[in-house]
């Protein structure tokens, strides 16, 4: 690791717009954590970014696990003694196609732990380890169907979800801000990825950019918003 390096943690990170993200910061020069709840599919996908030249790091999360949680903030502790940038991309969408008054509650309830207890439960891990050293970067992936001005019936659990992680963001936002620690939430936009499927209009190139803008903001970036395309836009 070389002197002032940034250290990244992605969650989700073995493929789509995790690993682009992963892609995209290594190319910036910040040293990188890769996650995955699979451990076999995470090692392929960091011996991928190896073969491009790429030096990655990973390490195993389950984000729904506090047991994996604190382990790897006791890696990190441990290996780097910081962290400085936080995406939390990794989230699950059971509910395609499935009406509101229609859902299964059982399905609600895993969305919502997948894709909203992980991410609260790695912001109340791994701040700390930000305000120890005065910066941080929290980057939330969450998505358009969470937009209130724009919601629809269809997929509730997702929807939920997403628009609860809007929340988090800006609750951990207004708590952080002491710290010099800015948390963002953005929507990537519809990717072509296994989520998005091959019809989507949009690459995973062009789905990690606003993720990586706001995991290498400056000290007078914005905190507490929700982003598309590095513009704001509504919740």
């Amino acid at each position: 690791m070389e002197r002032n390096q940034k250290v990244a943690m992605v969650t989700g990170a073995n493929r789509g717009i995790g690993l682009e993200i992963v892609r995209q910061l290594a190319r910036e020069g910040v040293l990188v954590v890769l996650t995955s709840r699979d451990e076999a599919k995470g090692q392929a996908a960091r011996k991928r970014l190896g073969a491009e030249g790429l030096d990655v790091v990973y390490h195993q999360l389950d984000v729904t696990d506090l047991a994996s949680v604190q382990r790897l903030r006791e890696s990190l502790e441990v290996e780097y003694g910081r962290l400085d940038i936080l995406v939390n991309n990794a989230g699950i969408l059971l509910d395609n196609g499935i009406q509101v008054l229609d859902v299964d509650l059982d399905m609600v309830r895993e969305t919502v732990e997948t894709n909203v207890c992980g991410p609260l439960l790695l912001c109340q891990a791994l701040t700390p380890l930000m305000e120890k050293n005065g910066y941080g970067r929290i980057v939330n992936v969450s998505s358009g169907m969470g937009q209130l001005s724009d919601m629809g019936s269809g997929n509730p659990a997702y929807r939920l979800s997403k628009t609860a992680l809007n929340a988090v963001t800006v609750m951990v936002a207004a708590q952080a801000r002491e710290g010099d620690i800015l948390a963002n939430c953005m929507c990537p936009g519809w990717v072509r990825t296994d989520m998005g499927g091959s019809a989507a209009s949009r690459s995973v190139e062009q789905g990690a950019d606003t993720a990586v803008w706001l995991a290498t903001l400056p000290d007078d970036g914005p905190t507490g918003g929700f982003f598309r395309d590095r513009k704001p836009i509504p919740w």
